[in-house]
């Protein structure tokens, strides 16, 4: 199990995307049951709490959850898929559900962190009064299920599961409830159901200090005796108050971001493109040219690309990899990292996203060199990208035009002078116009039907 596990994973803190996509996936059976047999949902949430002290994480959802023998096929064999058959089910009934990934493979990921895992688990197919517990702990070949009697299933929802991680001694840090946010953050922002986190905060109450208030007496009943004529004793004075931290805990919301990709572009304004753009890409001025589109047939993606209004700093160092677009699947964040592998060096400048709904979760550098997958996305980009630049191009020229007839004196906001345009368009301009540059025979159309739209 350590080798699958360790090869199938090059980072270990993507346990926690790896278990919030499979609580995802039971949140959508809930849902499309309840589509499907007219049930009410209930509430469909996700909650994720960490305890320093215990060196434990729990992350619990209000999904389908599983019974003794869901538990024996789903979590008894790695790698066997419960969320892979229920896909198949719904196919064959001609149905419809996102789901992500297998959920034996993802679960299994929990030991990179964990020396022991637990999972509680209450399923509607039951009548939702039996609990089981399954557990297993890193390194052993074997495990146990057991029912769960009243006290022992505790505050455990009426539907769902809750998988409980006991911390190996390295990974204690991980349930720090600000690294667990950052992990949220990063990975499930944009998850659909609600991420909730057990999170603290400092709040100060206004309470009385003894001492000061005494002191400030004395100083009274002093002045009250130097009186003429003298006084025993003042009047009792005004308490002396202070203020005392403590930490207050409730569950915080973490992904509040709305995934724009996954709207219409005639749903999407100007002004939201720009905004997610320099909120994404810690920009601080407005894209020069953005290009939102999906690509559906027997391949399926979306993809917001943007060109930024001035090139970026680490464009400075051509042999430093970039960063700059993110892949996603199915709105769960993959890596920043495969850049070369979706666009060529010459359109590194470009920022954007893709989100795939054909690769896996745990997608490496080998998967996508080999994957046909990748090969349509990059042709897409690449395509998507060079019409994104004749567009901006011909708006300039046309702005430029206009600043001529205008006279010297006329301006225009958008208009670049050659000095200050971006060195990538230059370079774009340059390969362009270059009759003897190498050309690449021209790749087979895919089956494929994209909507677009630029602005």
């Amino acid at each position: 199990m350590d080798m699958i596990v360790n090869s199938l994973y090059s980072n270990r803190e993507v346990f926690l995307r790896e278990l919030v996509s499979n609580a995802s996936d039971a949140l959508d059976k809930v849902r499309f049951n309840a589509i499907t047999d007219g049930k009410d949902t209930g509430e469909l949430r996700i909650r994720v709490r960490g305890d320093a002290e215990a060196r434990t994480i729990v992350i619990e959802d209000t999904g389908v959850g599983m019974g003794r023998d869901e538990m024996l096929s789903s979590l008894g064999t790695i790698a066997r898929s419960g969320t892979a058959k229920f896909a198949e089910a719904v196919k064959e009934s001609k149905g419809d559900a996102s789901l992500i990934g297998q959920f034996g493979v993802g679960f299994y990921s929990a030991f990179l962190v964990a020396d022991r895992v637990t999972v509680a688990s209450r399923s509607p197919s039951e009548g939702g009064s039996t609990a089981w517990q399954w557990e297993s702990s890193a390194g052993s070949h074997s495990y146990s299920i057991k029912e769960l009697g009243g006290e022992e299933a505790g505050d455990l929802p009426e539907r769902g599961t809750r998988v409980t991680l006991h911390l190996k001694d390295d990974a204690a840090e991980l349930a720090d409830h600000a690294k667990l946010s950052a992990l949220l953050k990063q990975y499930s922002e944009f998850i659909q159901f609600p991420i909730e986190l057990w999170t603290s905060k400092t709040v100060y109450d206004d309470v009385e200090d003894a001492a000061a208030t005494l002191k400030a007496q004395e100083t009274a009943d002093a002045a009250a005796r130097a009186e003429d004529p003298p006084r025993e004793k003042a009047d009792p004075v005004k308490p002396v108050m202070t203020s005392k931290p403590r930490a207050e805990f409730s569950w915080a919301r973490q992904n509040d971001s709305a995934p724009l990709w996954t709207r219409s572009p005639k749903e999407v304004e100007k002004a939201e493109y720009d905004a997610f753009f320099k909120t994404t890409f810690k920009e601080f001025l407005d894209p020069l040219a953005a290009a939102h589109f999906s690509v559906e047939g027997t391949i399926e993606f979306t993809a917001l690309l943007y060109v930024p209004s001035m090139a970026p700093f680490e464009q400075q160092d051509w042999l430093k990899p970039s960063r700059n677009v993110r892949l996603f699947v199915k709105r769960v964040f993959i890596s920043d990292e495969f850049d070369g592998d979706l666009l060529p060096r010459w359109a590194s400048f470009v920022r954007g996203i893709v989100d795939s709904a054909d690769l896996p979760l745990n997608v490496s550098r080998e998967i996508l060199q080999e994957s046909r997958v990748v090969r349509v996305i990059r042709r897409q980009l690449v395509k998507r990208t060079i019409e994104m630049l004749k567009v901006r191009k011909k708006e300039e020229e046309e702005e430029e035009k206009e600043e001529e007839e205008g006279g010297a004196g006329a301006t225009s906001r958008n208009s670049l002078d050659l000095e200050q345009k971006p060195h990538f368009f230059l370079l774009f301009q340059k390969s362009n116009n270059n009759p003897t540059r190498r050309r690449s025979p021209p790749a087979p159309p895919a089956p494929t039907r994209t909507t677009q739209t630029t602005c």
